[in-house]
This record gives C-alpha cells, structure tokens and sequence, in this order.
C-alpha cells in the first residue's frame, strides 16, 4: 500500500476514465492516468506515484514502469516548470535543431536532460515530435514552437521567465 494520495478531482477523472474500457482491461487506461498523475506529481513520476497508479488500476507495479520508461512525454526524474523538448531526428537537425540545442545549453548553462538552477527549465532532446514541415521545433507542454530560430528562443525564454 503507496502513501501517495491524488486530489479528489484527480481520483474522479481516473474513475471515469476507466468506464471506457471494460471490467479487468483497465491497464487500458494507463497512459492517460499516468499524465494525470505526472500533472499532480510536480511533472515527474516517481517510484511511490507509479506504485500508486498501478495500486489504482490494479495491475503490477512493473505494468506501469514499462509504460512510463517507453514513453518520452512521461518524466522519470525531477523537471522545471517548463521541459523544452527540442526535435533531434533527421528533419529538424538539417534545419539547424543542433544548433538550438546547443544555444539553450549555454544560455541556460545546462546539458541536456537538465534543469536550469533557477529551476525553470529542463532541456530535453526529443525524437520525431511529428511536426517536419515547421522545423526546427520543440514542444513546450501541450504546445508546439516551430520554425524556430535562435532569436525566436531567446523571446521565448525570456516570455517564459516573465511568466514564472
């Protein structure tokens, strides 16, 4: 038994989700579930959160490990407030992505995988994101930034600071 506890609204969205699918297939529902446990658990799942969902749905632990280790849009380890996933793969890298990595690296003196110590932002690289006609991009939570250029970064970085 996990000591995690999700908000009411939270165990109420889970419920529902589960009627979708039919009784002894709600492993079915785990990856919406686990977005909304990351949601409720500062943008990361750790160990005690995972255990929980999996304690909810009544599937095994290891279940929900797979699923949240397969999956780049589920957090592993602590984030800042806003995760850069920056496009790597063929496309965005030919339209300079390389090079806006490399640039969110020093400006906010991170590698990738990292979180600035203001703790705002955490650089990470990401593949096919879907978006190769607006390359180079990056997804910021649930929102594209496309055609992206050095400028159009450092506006954002710093909107997202005002922000904070």
């Amino acid at each position: 038994m996990t000591t995690v506890q999700f908000s009411e609204e939270t165990y109420q969205k889970i419920k529902e989700i589960m009627t979708h699918y039919p009784e002894g297939k709600h492993k079915s529902a785990l990856i919406p579930v686990l977005h909304l446990a990351q949601a409720e658990s500062n943008g990361w799942l750790d160990v005690p959160v995972m255990d929980h969902v999996a304690e909810v749905l009544g599937i095994l632990p290891v279940e929900v490990y797979e699923v949240a280790s397969f999956y780049s849009m589920f957090n592993l380890n602590p984030v800042g407030k806003y995760v850069l996933e920056v496009c790597q793969t063929g496309p965005c890298m030919l339209r300079g992505s390389d090079k806006i990595i490399e640039h969110i690296k020093q400006k906010l003196n991170i590698k990738a995988g990292e979180t600035s110590a203001d703790g705002l932002f955490t650089l990470k690289p990401a593949e096919c994101l879907g978006a190769c006609g607006y390359a180079p991009m990056m997804q910021l939570g649930k929102h594209y930034r496309e055609n992206l250029t050095i400028e159009k970064v450092d506006e954002l970085l710093e909107e997202l600071k005002k922000l904070a």
